[in-house]
């Protein structure tokens, strides 16, 4: 057995202001299995991860809810936790960015990189929303890249051509806060010398510790030039403040990564596993990130250097992995292929998705795509009609006719050799993060078991008289057989090879358990360890994402938009008219209206339904005062559920139209309407 490493995995931390969905556990899926191969290989590893918990989106999210984004982050902290706790993703510790540690591992990277010279102080123009009067994030600008010329681009880097630039060199840059223009505003901000770092970052690239195909990206930039990445941002912003620039806050961006050490930190004060063996610039352990392919700029250039700036060590490695797409195609709110972790939960086991998503990945940066149909039909031939099939084919002779003790020798111990030697191959595909190889090799082995039962067809001895030693050593053989195979697959279903073990009788197998076979060995009752894949419940989960999106657009629609994509409010996605006909628009009449004290934006109506008044609160007040309303005709959504804001419940929602500021319209012709009336 080989010396035990010294492994710190971490996934790229989700975003506190979202559920997870099938997009972000193939990140997830993928580092748990390597994270459970290292540990069934007797190495210390651990694997931890944490929320991205600061940032424009989550401080806007918060104020649009009413509530302070301390609470916002943490109600998404507990869905983030249940919702990979339901696909088994085993973290030896889930923390947050917005933690005493993370601001003591940021501060301490800051500090060092200021006092070595890395950190630039320059005052630059920056974009600044006229309307909501506060800067604007690069994620909070749209517009035409300014280098490949693709619209709808961030103001920070552009997903397609993967150019990054300043947010004022966008063309036709929009707000995503107000829909207004941004203008140009200067300000002090703070720089991070990344052209400091060039040839310790190449040198580092040419070390192999990034894929091939992110080397040669990476190479595109290089030559580009590095530029001075701005790690500071105006007030208002939720994050942490700067210790020597008051009102400037560290970019999200820059503590983000950095929640990679503030969560073993945390981990490492509950345990007392030795931090700096991990993280000093000596240290012999080994630190490998998973993350997707469009984060790699941040993970390969940024955020190696900063470590290196302040004294510590580097990324091991850095693995990159592509986007998902369903059925071939993005994944669409309106077909349903938008899929959440949690609706995925309530209609399919999550072991299932944990295979299929293994037998597709590689130590590429190719995309991947969930066909459903394949889907289907691959688990249940190759977990339910090949592996299951074995134990179930064999157990119940050893249970009725051996009183569940397995025999004393191997039928044919040169088959079970075959496959207890395949352990190093498919070992080494694990290391190499080749699991559609690995999973390959483990099914031509469960192909070969399978063969071994239907030629010996112990249903036929099992009715001859005098051939009960023959039934013995056949039946188990195929209970050694099925458990090597369970051994192997462990790492991707770790819960189906929990119920495998109790069934055997055995201790949680390690990689090398099964070097020597179950003999006379008693195992207790076979209970079926899956179930078919039921094409009626892919169905229903398709439907019900479906009616997840209109649940969401119904609690979302009376407030502000805090999703950049809509900066340049385009088309949203169809929609079916069953959809639109739940909506229920109604002609009523404006009682009363008035201004709400500390909101900016919003006037307090109440609406006449014709016999029935309703409080709502409206972000017009730029273009009507309430004198002016009352008494005058508009249309609400009558059946948009309440929704408690921080001035109050607002019980509905006013249609307006129009670009925004002074030209939002919300008046109804006085045509002979009357308040209740259904509008048609």
């Amino acid at each position: 057995m080989a010396t035990p490493r010294k492994i710190l995995i971490t996934s790229a931390l989700p975003y506190a202001n979202g559920s997870i969905h099938l997009g972000h556990l193939v990140e997830y899926i993928q580092t748990d299995i390597w994270s459970r191969f290292q540990k069934m290989r007797g190495h210390e590893c651990y694997y931890v991860c944490a929320d991205d918990a600061h940032g424009t989106p989550i401080m806007l999210r918060a104020r649009a809810e009413g509530i302070e984004p301390e609470a916002l982050i943490d109600r998404v902290w507990q869905e983030h936790t249940e919702d990979f706790a339901g696909f088994a993703i085993g973290f030896d510790n889930y923390h947050s960015t917005h933690s005493e540690e993370n601001r003591v591992c940021a501060t301490t990277i800051y500090e060092r990189n200021r006092d070595a010279g890395h950190i630039a102080r320059r005052t630059i123009s920056q974009a600044y929303d006229p309307e909501a009067k506060m800067f604007l994030p690069d994620r909070f600008i749209k517009g035409t890249c300014p280098k490949c010329g693709a619209e709808d681009q961030y103001g920070d880097n552009c997903e397609v051509c993967g150019a990054t630039y300043s947010p004022t060199e966008l063309k036709n840059p929009v707000s995503a806060v107000s829909g207004a223009t941004p203008i140009e505003k200067d300000s002090e901000h703070l720089f991070f010398k990344l052209g400091d770092f060039e040839k310790i970052l190449k040198d580092w690239h040419k070390a192999g510790h990034v894929q091939a195909e992110v080397a040669n990206k990476l190479n595109e930039w290089f030559e580009a030039g590095l530029n001075d990445w701005d790690i500071s941002r105006d007030a208002p912003y939720f994050g942490f403040e700067i210790p020597d620039a008051e009102g400037k806050y560290f970019y999200v961006w820059l503590d983000a990564p950095i929640g990679y050490m503030a969560s073993f930190r945390n981990f490492c004060d509950k345990t007392g596993v030795d931090f700096d063996a991990y993280w000093n610039a000596d240290s012999t352990a080994e630190l490998y990130h998973f993350i997707g392919k469009d984060i790699i700029y941040f993970h390969a250039l940024f955020w190696p250097a900063m470590l290196h700036g302040a004294g510590f060590r580097k990324p091991s490695g850095v693995y990159a992995h592509g986007f998902l797409t369903v059925d071939g195609a993005k994944m669409s709110k309106s077909r349903g292929t938008f899929i959440k972790a949690r609706t995925y939960l309530k209609h399919l086991n999550p072991e299932y998705l944990r295979y299929y998503f293994a037998a597709k990945l590689s130590s590429k940066v190719d995309d991947l795509d969930l066909n459903l149909e394949d889907f289907a039909a691959r688990v249940n031939a190759d977990l339910v009609g090949k592996v299951v099939n074995i134990a179930s084919r064999c157990a119940g002779f050893i249970k009725k006719r051996f009183d569940g003790k397995l025999n004393g020798t191997l039928d044919q111990p040169e088959l079970y050799n075959t496959f207890t030697k395949a352990g190093d191959e498919i070992a080494d595909l694990y290391e190499k993060r080749e699991f559609g190889r690995a999973i390959r090799e483990i099914m031509a082995l469960a192909d070969l078991a399978n063969q071994y039962i239907d030629e010996k067809a112990p249903w036929v001895i099992a009715k001859e008289e005098g051939r009960d030693a023959e039934l013995h050593a056949v039946c188990s053989l195929g209970i050694n057989l099925f458990r090597v195979l369970l051994g192997y697959l462990k790492p991707v279903l770790p819960q189906m090879a929990e119920q495998a073990e109790a069934f055997l009788n055995v201790e949680p197998m390690n990689w090398h358990s099964q070097a020597e076979p179950l003999l006379n060995h008693a195992i207790d009752k076979f209970k079926p360890l899956m179930t078919r894949v039921e094409k009626d419940k892919i169905a229903a989960m398709i439907e019900d994402s479906k009616e997840d999106l209109a649940a969401e657009a119904k609690t979302t629609a009376a407030k502000p938009s805090t999703d950049s994509q809509l900066a340049k409010d385009p088309i949203a996605e169809t929609i079916e008219f069953a959809d639109f006909a739940k909506v229920d628009l109604r002609i009523v009449r404006i009682a009363k209206a008035e201004h709400v004290e500390g909101a900016d934006k919003l006037l307090r109506l109440t609406l006449d339904l014709g016999g029935e008044t309703r409080n709502v609160f409206a972000g017009i007040k730029s273009a009507y005062k309430p004198e002016d309303l009352e008494g005058k005709l508009t249309v609400m959504v009558a059946n948009l559920a309440p929704r408690k804001m921080k001035f109050g419940v607002s019980e509905g929602m006013v249609l307006a139209a129009g670009p925004g500021g002074k030209d939002l319209f919300v008046l109804h012709p006085d045509d002979g309407a009357q308040p209740g009336m259904k509008v048609k």
